[in-house]
This record gives structure tokens, C-alpha cells and sequence, in this order.
């Protein structure tokens, strides 16, 4: 079995990629900050995504992260010493990553083992098909840190869970376990973590086997009818609030409850 892996050069920070029976698995690590995705990290991932349809014998992308968890998401402690235009700036290429996942030619199933949080959960909804285990925890605490959320990060959640879970998901900023992930329609199969990989490794085999014309074919025209259907609201087209987003990144970084001023 022929493997081949790309790294990042920080030792702390990887994006590994491996490519095995017709599967390319792309792997996050960096697990003593539970996988939690530096500015770098990102724009690695969508190079490496990418990279991965250059292969024909790629049939199915398998995303996963490292150890115990899927990804906490952004490095929040990055936007400590930023200003809002790179914050901004730095969401922006967040998107583009995730949606860069979301448009891929392959297949993508996301494996998501333990905490897949902010970004991190907007990265899973971007998979055609997540497997959790019964580890698996899926939230988007925006609400803690001044992060505001434009319609396509609203709109992913909405398609999948509706309006009121939608909110409900950022009003309380509670993480769902995996059962009740699962009942809501995130977690399309839910494993004990021991078979997670396994179970994974399976499933994408079983993908990879059928049609690549008919896969393709249904994932043009699953999105079509999505994006074919308005968002009713109107939400900001931006990412961070000037006064609550520094707020509540003082406050994760002190480890400590934000003070955010009704403005």
C-alpha cells in the first residue's frame, strides 16, 4: 500500500495527506490545541484539498483530525494582537477554505471524532457526509466571542437543522452531543469511537466504488437546489463586531466570562 504524506513545516501545526486505494485522507493535527486551525493551517488545507482531484485515482477526500478531536475551529488567540481588518481578512480565507471543501469534484466525508467547534463545525457541515462517534460534540459558541455570522455560515446550519435549531445553536452557544447531533441531522452515522476509522475507511471504499459521473452529477445538483432557495433575512456580511469581537477575544485569551456593552 503506497502512502504519501504532505506536512506543514511547523512541528506543532500539520496538515497531513495521505493517499491509499483510492482514497486521499486529509488529516489536522494539532492536538495539544485541539486541532485548532492557524491562518496558515487554512490556507494549507484548501491547497492540499484541492491537490487532492489532481490524482484520478482519488474517488473519496476523508477529513478528519488528529487524536481526540475534529477541530476546535480557528486559533482564537491568533486575533489577540490583530486589527479588525485583518480579523476580517482572516475569516474571509476561512470561508474560502471551507467553501473550497464544500465545491471539491470528490466525494467528502468528514470524520469527526470529539469537538468539532465554530469554524470547525462549518468545516464538517461542508462535507457531503459526516460519521461521529459517540465522542463526537458539534457547536458554534460565536456568541462568546463578538463573531457574527453572515448567510452562508447561517445557511448551512438552516438547510440541515432549520431556522429555530439554527438559532438556538448560536443564542445558547451549547455544544450538542452526539446523539442528539445525530436526531438533528448533522451526524448522517453516529459509531463507537473505536470504529470510527475503520467504519470510515469502509464507507469511503463503498463510495469510491460507484459511479463517479452519477456522484458528481448529484452533488451539482443537490447544491443547485440549495443555493436555489433565498435566505429570507438579512444578517451582516461581515465577520466580527468592532466592539464585541475584541471584547470576547480578550476574554478567551484571560480565560475569563466576556463584558460585552449593549451597543
Amino acid at each position: 500500500m503506497q502512502v504519501r504524506t504532505t506536512r506543514l513545516e511547523e512541528e506543532e501545526a500539520k496538515i497531513i495527506y495521505q493517499e491509499t486505494a483510492g482514497l486521499a485522507i486529509i488529516t489536522i493535527h494539532r492536538p495539544q490545541l485541539k486541532n485548532a486551525l492557524t491562518a496558515n493551517m487554512w490556507q494549507q488545507l484548501a491547497k492540499i484539498a484541492l491537490q487532492s482531484t489532481d490524482n484520478p485515482k482519488n474517488k473519496v477526500l476523508l477529513l478528519r483530525g488528529s487524536g481526540e478531536n475534529f477541530t476546535a475551529g480557528s486559533d482564537i488567540k491568533e486575533f489577540h494582537s490583530i486589527s479588525l481588518e485583518e480579523a476580517e481578512e482572516a475569516f474571509i480565507l476561512m470561508e474560502k477554505t471551507i467553501s473550497t471543501i464544500e465545491q471539491l469534484p470528490l466525494p467528502v466525508i468528514g470524520v469527526i471524532n470529539g469537538p468539532a467547534m465554530g469554524a470547525g463545525l462549518e468545516l464538517a457541515l461542508a462535507c457531503d457526509i459526516r460519521i461521529g462517534s459517540d465522542k463526537s460534540r458539534l457547536g458554534i459558541p460565536v456568541g462568546k466571542l463578538g463573531i457574527t455570522i453572515n448567510n452562508k455560515f447561517a445557511k448551512r446550519l438552516v438547510d440541515l437543522v432549520g431556522p429555530s435549531a439554527t438559532k438556538d445553536f448560536v443564542f445558547t452557544g451549547r455544544m450538542y452531543k452526539a446523539e442528539e447531533a445525530f436526531n438533528a441531522g448533522l451526524l448522517n452515522y453516529l459509531v463507537p469511537e473505536k470504529d470510527l476509522n475503520r467504519f470510515a475507511i469502509r464507507m469511503g471504499k463503498l463510495v469510491a466504488g460507484m459511479s463517479p459521473a452519477s456522484i458528481l452529477a448529484i452533488k451539482r445538483s443537490v447544491q443547485e437546489c440549495v443555493d436555489s432557495i433565498p435566505v429570507l433575512w438579512n444578517t451582516s456580511s461581515t465577520f466580527v463586531d468592532p466592539n464585541d469581537f475584541p471584547e470576547g477575544v480578550r476574554a478567551f485569551v484571560e480565560k475569563r466570562q466576556p463584558r460585552f456593552s449593549r451597543h
